[in-house]
């Protein structure tokens, strides 16, 4: 079989799982707030009962994956705590507020009555990487908002989410629903290029990964697609900040899981607190395992540290690596970040109201933070229950992506024989 012949049967092969996502999803418009939760609640049982298989499909594809990064292998890694927490997030899903039907209503001079109200997009494809956690996530927020979900996730993490979409199935089936609710694409480049360029199977693609994935599905996808963002975030230290909360912050960001997309890459310090913050924060940073990358201000201070390049300034480093720039102001500050910032998340640590004020206006991210620490862009600790991803475009959705931007909105007209 030759390339053209594997990429049809392929094309084949995510068509006949969308049909039968499709006829999934229009059973669940026909369901109730009630029994979705029901589903999410046989699902997370089912997920439990399948913790061994689950993680014996993890150590598979961890020893695949031996050679590969520690904070790639972070992401990688299942345990029974987080196989848990995955079905504590269907769980919390399921006790969220129900998006469908809730709206607004008014009526025309002619007695026209207009309702705007919520309404499934349908059936979301997924394309991500090596985070297999995402794929009971994406599942549940999918469910709750109407749709059925196509999941195809990264080559590494196959035998992880063969496993875990097998227990979603099996708790769809428990629940007297379809399993076609989810399915898993084979893995490989071919079945993400069939869900990319196969106008009418999904209603919206969403890319959740680096930089190269969603690059290649924005440019290739010849479908509607929401795009997620890779995270180039920073943290300025303003000459007013509180120089401990800054220690505080900027280990947080960088250290509590630098394998993120919400993780700071940038750290940057006004020069008049630089000789006195950035010694501090370089030996509490090194004592974490952190190399920094430097500009000749912050060499001064920190010899150690490796020179920083202009490419580091615009790298999503995902590890533990991190470039540091002292600057002469607030101006210069903002003007780094507007050349280098990816619109994620950023933030400001400060006392001056001023200071704040112009951060929050003219820093252009899905979240802007105030006197703390970016690793809070997340949809559970916004308190959406989990994200499918974090947005960083402006049209539909943006920041974390809950349960509303998985829906959209459709206008019910009542009349009485009005006519134009």
């Amino acid at each position: 079989m030759d390339e053209r012949d594997g990429m049809a049967t392929m094309v084949e092969t995510v068509r006949e799982l969308a049909a039968g996502a499709r006829q999934a999803a229009r059973w669940l418009a026909g369901t109730s707030s009630r029994e979705r939760d029901e589903l999410l609640g046989a699902m997370a049982d089912e997920l439990l009962g399948a913790t061994e298989a689950i993680l014996a499909a993890n150590s598979q594809d961890l020893a695949e994956a031996a050679d590969r990064p520690a904070a790639f292998r972070d992401r990688l890694t299942l345990t029974p705590e987080r196989v848990a927490q995955m079905a504590g997030a269907l769980r919390q899903v399921a006790d969220r507020p129900d998006p469908l039907g809730r709206g607004e209503s008014w009526t025309r001079p002619n007695g026209l009555r207009i309702h705007r109200v919520r309404v499934p997009l349908g059936v979301v494809g997924l394309i991500y990487e090596a985070r297999p956690n995402v794929t009971a996530e994406a599942t549940a927020l999918a469910l709750k908002a109407g749709n059925a979900i196509l999941l195809r996730g990264g080559s590494e993490a196959f035998r992880s989410n063969q496993a875990i979409v097998a227990a979603l199935r099996q708790g769809a089936r428990a629940a007297g629903a379809p399993a076609e609710l989810v399915s898993l694409l084979p893995a490989g480049r071919e079945s993400a290029r069939a869900l990319m360029t196969t106008p009418g199977v999904v209603d919206v693609l969403i890319p959740r990964g680096g930089p190269a994935l969603i690059r290649s599905v924005v440019e290739e996808a010849r479908v509607p697609v929401i795009e997620t963002g890779a995270g180039n975030c920073h943290t300025y230290v303003h000459q007013d900040a509180d120089l401990e909360m800054a220690l505080r912050i900027a280990v947080n960001a960088k250290v509590q899981r630098p394998g993120v997309c919400n993780a700071m890459e940038t750290l940057l310090v006004h020069r008049e607190v630089a000789a006195a913050f950035l010694p501090r924060v370089g030996e509490a940073l090194r004592a974490h395992g952190v190399t920094l990358r430097g500009c000749p201000r912050t060499r001064e201070l920190l010899p150690w540290a490796e020179p920083a390049t202009d490419e580091d300034w615009a790298t999503e480093y995902l590890d533990l690596i991190l470039a540091v720039r002292v600057v002469d102001d607030l101006d210069e500050a903002l003007d780094h970040i507007r050349r280098y910032t990816t619109g994620h998340s950023e933030a400001i640590v400060t006392r001056s109201l001023e200071a704040a004020r112009r951060f929050q206006e003219e820093v252009d991210a899905a979240a802007v933070y105030v006197n703390a620490s970016t690793r809070f862009t997340d949809g559970g600790e916004f308190g959406f229950g989990a994200e499918v991803g974090i947005s960083t475009q402006k049209l539909h959705a943006r920041g974390p992506m809950g349960l509303e931007a998985l829906t959209t909105t459709r206008y019910v007209v009542e009349g009485d024989g009005q006519i134009r």
